[in-house]
Formats: C-alpha cells, structure tokens, sequence
C-alpha cells in the first residue's frame, strides 16, 4: 500500500473508533435519514448517455485548496440545476476537508442521488452512510483485502447502498470483479505518485464485465477527452476538480454534457 493510503487508513481508523464512542450504531439507525428510501444511484448510470457524477470538494491531498469559497450545498444545486445525474460528496475532515454535514445538508437540497466519497474501512461507516443520506458508497480497492472488499459491498447492498468499486490496475480490477462489483470506477489517477493518464481508462476498460456500468474517474476537463473515453466505451464521468475550479461550475458541466 502507498504511503499516503497507509496513513490515511490509520488515521481513519482512529476516527471510526472514535466516532463508534461518541455515536453508537442504534444512535444512527434512529436518525430520520437512515430510514428514506435510496434514490438508485447505480440505476441512474445505466445506458449509453453521456453522465456526469459532479464531485464537491474543497481541498485534496494532491492539490491542495480547490476552492476557497466552498459553499458544498449551493455548489450541488448548480451541479443538479445544469444536469448532473448524481453528487459525490467528499466526507473526509482531515485530508479532505470535507464533513458529513455537507452530505447531510446536501440531501436535503437536491433529487438527484448521492455518493459519500470517503476511505470506506468499516461497516460503522455505511451505517454512517445511509443515515447521513447518502444513496451510495465508495470502495477503494488499493485500501481492502479481497475478502473485506467482498464483505463491504454486501453489507452496504443490505443497507441499499450501491457500491462503486474503484480501480487503477488490473490486480485491483480483478479483485473487485470477484468481490462481486456491480459498479465500477476507473481512477486515472495512480494513488503512489498523484499521476493522471487516461491511458489507464484505456487499458481497464475492454477487462470489465459486460452489462456492468463503469465510472472513469479523474483527469477529464474538457469534451475532448470524454469523447475519447467514450469511444472506450465509458459513458460516465467522475468530475471533480476541474468543476470545482471553474468561476461558473453548472455552466461547465452543462458545456462537457452538450457537445
């Protein structure tokens, strides 16, 4: 595992311990959220038309500060108002500087499903999940053993979570087809080095199951490069930062939907 995916699952352990302390499973399972119904995130991605999943997020551990005026819920509403299928909503406080009360507050202002994007390590954290309201979670396969992996998604499918199952090489594609992925993610960016290429899309997508919709994520700022990743045939796109940099970002994903 890479340095920076070491650290970042030990920090996210200690939190989870922490949070099991101050919220107990029966404390989330009471909270009004957990009992509405999903909204079929995985449903929403199906077919051949162009889909965007727009990612709100501050900061990263690559980039650093995105977007200073970072207001998560008005930033999902433009998203949803110019045709986002779906929101990912960074979760993660430390590396992040994302919070469960964006997800929160962001469910309750958009139709559209949601995504909690987070170091998923722990059942605690889809229980988490579904009672902050999200529609579904995402696994990194880099982060989990095969057998965790497998154990996870099935726990999140009781939940009604969908799973998108995230990839960067052909051990970890594997890994996850096992697993029983229903939805998988390509990142085109390799967690070792923060490196972005395509190139790896281009590589994973002809080894996915058929009939099982896949997400590439990372690298895509303009309708060039989605036209080309569509000729793999990947349909929907994971867009984060360059949404997040743009003055106007529902115009800009409006512009990469439209050609």
């Amino acid at each position: 595992m890479a340095e920076i995916l070491a650290t970042i699952a030990e920090h996210v352990r200690e939190v989870v311990e922490r949070r099991q302390r101050e919220t107990p499973l029966a404390a989330l399972r009471d909270r009004a959220l957990f009992h509405l119904p999903t909204r079929g995130f995985a449903r929403r991605l199906s077919g051949t038309t162009r889909r965007i999943i727009a990612e709100v997020k501050k900061a990263s551990p690559s980039r650093g500060l995105i977007r200073a005026d970072f207001d998560p819920v008005a930033l999902a509403k433009d998203c949803a108002a110019h045709g986002a299928s779906a929101i990912s909503v960074l979760t993660e406080e430390r590396f992040f500087q994302g919070s469960l009360r964006h997800l929160e507050e962001i469910r309750h202002a958009v139709e559209i499903p949601l995504l909690r994007k987070d170091f998923m390590l722990d059942s605690y954290q889809l229980v988490e999940a579904k009672s902050y309201g999200a529609d579904a979670v995402l696994f990194i396969a880099a982060m989990l053993d095969p057998g965790l992996m497998r154990d996870l998604r099935e726990q999140a499918g009781a939940l009604s979570l969908d799973a998108l199952i995230e990839v960067h090489t052909e051990k970890e594609l594997q890994a996850a087809i096992a697993a029983g992925a229903q939805l998988m993610g390509i990142n085109n960016r390799d967690l070792k080095t923060f490196e972005v290429s395509l190139s790896t899309t281009e590589r994973l997508a002809p080894l996915i199951p058929v009939g099982t919709p896949a997400v590439c994520e990372s690298g895509i700022d303009g309708v060039n490069q989605i036209r080309r990743v569509e000729e793999w045939g990947i349909h929907t796109f994971l867009i984060g930062e360059s949404l997040m940099r743009a003055p106007e970002p529902g115009k800009k994903l409006r512009e990469l939907l439209v050609d």
